[in-house]
């Protein structure tokens, strides 16, 4: 049987075990883009300040447009913050499980201070230099995993939003590079830019028919 967990907001309850447990700071690790068509795939790592944790975060799937960019500057500007970023050509490259890995790896090692510890949200690992917990629906049971999924969605919309300036048939700033109808039906009839993920089967299917 599956196992349920709580509705309730995210604690910092993770986090403070593995402090006591002597494994110093513990930073939180997300990623944003795993399953959209185009665009990169964007991680953030996030250690907070227990003393001065923003208000109303949570996962950023359960909170809206506009308290996630309120969120995404209060996070910034108390705690620690890395993130990393990996484009199409190595998601092609590497395959999107091991393009997010990096990316997780490179948000890790952009923060200020090494983590003793790291909370990964989901089941894999990967790979960091420090002691790693992975926790399913991390999101939405630690702090520092919410607070890094929302630095990364924020950080990932943004770059889609410019992106659909340029390219302007896709509908990204709506879809973020998901495979909607609006996007499929812009595919049909420019085909694929640059920005789109070639290994993605829709994608890989399109160019065959070329």
């Amino acid at each position: 049987m599956a196992k349920k967990f709580s509705s309730a907001v995210p604690t910092f309850d993770h986090e403070r075990k593995l402090i006591t447990a002597g494994k110093g700071s513990v930073c939180g690790i997300d990623e944003a883009g795993r399953g959209p068509w185009a665009g990169p795939v964007v991680a953030a790592a996030v250690i907070l300040n227990e003393d001065s944790v923003p208000i109303g975060i949570n996962d950023s799937k359960l909170i809206s447009h506009k308290m996630r960019d309120v969120l995404f500057d209060d996070i910034l500007k108390t705690s620690d913050v890395g993130i990393g970023i990996v484009d199409v050509d190595e998601i092609d490259e590497l395959n999107i499980l091991q393009a997010t890995f990096k990316a997780m790896r490179l948000a890790a090692e952009k923060l200020n201070l090494s983590p003793a510890a790291a909370l990964i949200d989901g089941t894999g690992k990967p790979g960091l230099s420090c002691y790693m917990q992975t926790l399913v629906k991390g999101d939405r049971r630690s702090l520092s995993i919410a607070a890094a999924s929302i630095i990364a969605k924020v950080t990932r919309d943004r770059l889609m939003e410019d992106l659909a300036l340029r390219f302007p048939h896709y509908g990204w700033e709506r879809n973020k590079g998901y495979g909607t109808a609006a996007h499929r039906a812009g595919l049909e009839k420019f085909g694929p830019t640059p920005h789109h993920r070639k290994s993605f089967k829709p994608i890989r299917n399109l160019l065959a028919q070329q």
